[in-house]
């Protein structure tokens, strides 16, 4: 469709904000197939479906609108009560989502509708059809057809009120009752106690007191009229404006008070704090609850209106509790509630929305004035002008601020990334006929927006392989005395100035020798080698290889798990397995924070300037002119191992008498790398190396330094991984 400037960029927002909504009835759906329905969730995804299609109607997307209009009735029509919320319609409304997801991905492709597409909507649109056509029956309270309530928070105990969905849904379930009927009712061919007998019809009466204070003396009695008047305590499913309607024919003439009994107000407090984040007035809020009918609404708005023109305006609020329509708790806590209405839409109008590539483009920038930065810095100490030098410095402070928040402008937290793996291993679980559930921790963990794209493929493919693999068929599992039930954990959190995220099971763990029996097969390994459970665990890596007795759609082929650890490394990450045959494996993946900018710990080798990485440096020491065993300082009376870089990196230091040592930490192992001297820290812009230079062990990338020299970026988990590997093979040939 042909869009003027302003109406496309409107379009894409609705891309991205649809799709934000379609996760969240995703999670929603999921979390009440697991924990039972509840109201907000319902309310929830009816909310996402109808905003979906209402912001589609402005754009003129009417297949859109048409498909969600469909799946929107079925929603109201759970949200009543009138249909169930049952695991196939959970499945139904799942895979609408994603419909739906699909219709928006084609509208941002310009790609055409092509039959198998269409013949997916049909089904679609045939099987809502059929949802809302269905008959249900009333079946027992379950926890998979039932609305779960509202605790009575004031009652003495802390049972929850359970209602069958296809019942209304109430939102309280005792109510007291003032009547008093009006003079006329007899001449107006009314009996009250038809009325009595009518409300037994949609509930009990529990409790009846007759009121005879409006009786007169007999003298003045007339047999006519119609004195009588009652306190009813009433228990009904039936909501309040149900109630209310049995009065219809007297509530011109009677007084007629409907209030919840005092111990359900905890409940309406509860509803009202449910409420969506909307722009609502006190008396729109209370009848949302239910505490309050519109028609009962309408005459306190017309009494407020009535005391403005006198000149003396009354709150509404002192209205409905002085004409006994709602508790004066419930309306504080509505007031309450459109309080917090009006703060979060103030944060909410605080926010703005960027696209991803502009805040990209910004680093680059900031980048590139840290580069620009730095050789501020060194003309500055090259001329000797403490002004000069001063002013740099402070450029320099300033330019590392600004660096720190163009970065945590790019931050997410991981709940972003793990949002899509509930849904992965429910569909996953059922198609290998296994229960399995999935537990999330540390979602408020923060990384790299960029990073989290480039880790989701190789996260989802570890979670799949654990699920596949890992967990075994429930009558396995009860052999060995586990429960029938397994399980996928995704824990995230900061460690070292990385991020480290693992994907564990609960299943039969690696077997160690299959692996090295299929890694003898393909000649990856001979018969001779000794190798530990770490290195055979490292051949699942090899491409092509595969333990799988069976090639199936999940995994088996021999294709991905090589993929895994190169997508991980090309962000500078690593990933490392542990596994306890029969209790299950962890997938252990460290990455760092950003891949744009880091803190560089300058060396230099020889004539040439090379960059650790800040966070893997502990300190720094002197070169012992005394050394024991080769290889080996000692540390506090601690052994330490050494790497001499200039002997790695085939470097000839013109000065062997200035060396140091700088110690290097990554996750338990810790090393010295001796270098020619120190250059001290300084900020440091992550440059992709060339094609030529991809391969090179040892080096993960490249800096622009200030003086426009490149400075290679060492790769501290590759040089301390490669030097206990030769140490330990030279060992191994030491001794035999």
């Amino acid at each position: 469709m042909d869009l003027d400037p302003q109406m496309a960029a409107a379009l894409q927002t609705f891309f991205e904000e649809s799709r934000d909504l379609l996760q969240e009835m995703e999670s929603a759906l999921l979390f009440m197939e697991d924990q039972g329905a509840d109201l907000e969730r319902i309310n929830a995804v009816f909310r996402a479906a109808h905003t979906i299609k209402g912001s589609a109607g402005l754009f003129g997307l009417e297949e859109v609108v048409r498909f969600t209009h469909r799946l929107e009735n079925l929603l109201d029509q759970i949200r009543s009560g009138t249909k169930m919320l049952t695991p196939a319609n959970i499945t139904l409304l799942l895979s609408c989502g994603d419909h739906i997801g699909d219709y928006l991905d084609r509208l941002v492709s310009a790609a055409p509708l092509d039959q198998h597409f269409l013949s997916e909507d049909l089904r679609l649109l045939a099987e809502l059809q059929a949802a809302l056509g269905a008959r249900e029956q009333k079946l027992p309270i379950s926890k998979e057809n039932n609305l779960q309530l509202y605790e009575h928070t004031e009652a003495s105990s802390s049972s929850v009120t359970e209602i069958p969905a296809d019942e209304k849904v109430s939102t309280s379930a005792n109510w007291h009752i003032s009547l008093r009927f009006g003079i006329d009712t007899f001449r107006d061919g009314m009996d009250p106690l038809s009325f009595l007998r009518y409300l037994q019809q949609i509930g009990d009466i529990t409790g009846l007191v007759t009121l005879t204070d409006a009786l007169p003396a007999l003298p003045q009695m007339d047999a006519e009229s119609c004195y009588l008047g009652f306190e009813i305590g009433f228990s009904s499913v039936a909501d309040k404006a149900t109630i209310l309607d049995v009065f219809d024919f007297v509530k011109e003439s009677s007084v007629v008070h409907l209030l919840p009994a005092h111990s359900q107000i905890g409940a309406y407090l509860k509803m009202i704090q449910q409420l969506p984040e909307a722009d609502q007035h006190l008396g729109e809020i209370l009848v949302a609850v239910g505490s309050l009918t519109s028609e009962e609404l309408q005459r306190a708005l017309a009494l407020q209106e009535n005391t403005d023109q006198t000149g003396q305006h009354q709150p509404l609020g002192e209205i409905l509790v002085d004409q006994k329509m709602v508790q004066e708790p419930v309306v504080q806590g509505a007031l309450e509630k459109q309080q917090q209405q009006r703060e979060s839409q103030s944060a909410e109008r605080q926010l703005l929305r960027v696209r991803a590539s502009d805040l990209d483009y910004l680093v680059d920038l900031v980048g590139e004035l840290v580069i620009a930065s730095a050789a501020n810095r060194l003309f500055a100490g090259q001329d000797a002008l403490e002004a000069r030098l001063e002013s740099a410095t402070q450029v320099a402070r300033l330019v590392e601020e600004i660096r720190d928040g163009a970065l945590r402008l790019r931050m997410i937290d991981v709940s972003e990334l793990f949002q899509r793996f509930p849904r992965v291993v429910r569909d996953t679980a059922r198609t290998l006929g296994k229960d399995i559930r999935l537990e999330m921790h540390g979602e408020g963990t923060e990384l790299d927006k960029s990073m989290a794209e480039k880790i989701t493929d190789p996260l989802m493919h570890l979670v799949r392989n654990a699920m596949d693999h890992g967990i075994e068929p429930a009558e396995q599992r009860l052999q060995v005395g586990k429960p029938a039930q397994g399980c996928i954990a995704l824990h995230a959190r900061h460690d070292s100035g990385g991020i480290v995220i693992e994907v564990s099971d609960d299943g039969a763990g690696l077997n160690r020798e299959k692996i090295q029996r299929k890694a003898l097969e393909k000649g990856l390994i001979t018969a001779d080698q000794v190798l530990s459970d770490q290195e055979i665990y490292a051949l699942i890596f090899a491409p092509g290889f595969s333990t799988a007795d069976k090639i199936s759609d999940i995994s088996g082929r021999g294709v991905g798990m090589d993929v895994v650890r190169q997508n991980i490394e090309s962000v500078r990450g690593r990933i490392e397995i542990h596994s306890v045959s029969g209790r299950g494996s962890i997938m252990r993946i460290h990455l760092p924070l950003t891949l744009s900018i880091i803190d560089g710990f300058l060396v230099r080798l020889a004539q040439d300037t090379y960059v650790i990485p800040s966070e893997s440096v502990e300190e720094c020491l002197e070169y012992p002119k005394v050394q024991g065993t080769v290889g080996y300082m000692e540390l506090r009376d601690q052994p330490l191992p050494l790497l001499d870089l200039n002997a790695v990196f085939n470097k000839r230091a013109t000065d062997e008498s200035r060396r140091n040592v700088v110690v290097v930490r990554h996750g338990l192992e810790r090393i010295g790398m001796v270098v020619s001297g120190i250059l001290g820290s300084q900020q440091t812009v992550i440059k992709p190396l060339g094609k030529l230079f991809e391969q090179v062990p040892g080096i993960a990338s490249a800096t622009i330094l200030g003086n426009g020299d490149v400075a290679p970026i060492l790769d501290i988990p590759t040089l301390i991984q490669r030097h206990y590997a030769i140490s330990a093979k030279s060992a191994h040939s030491f001794i035999h």
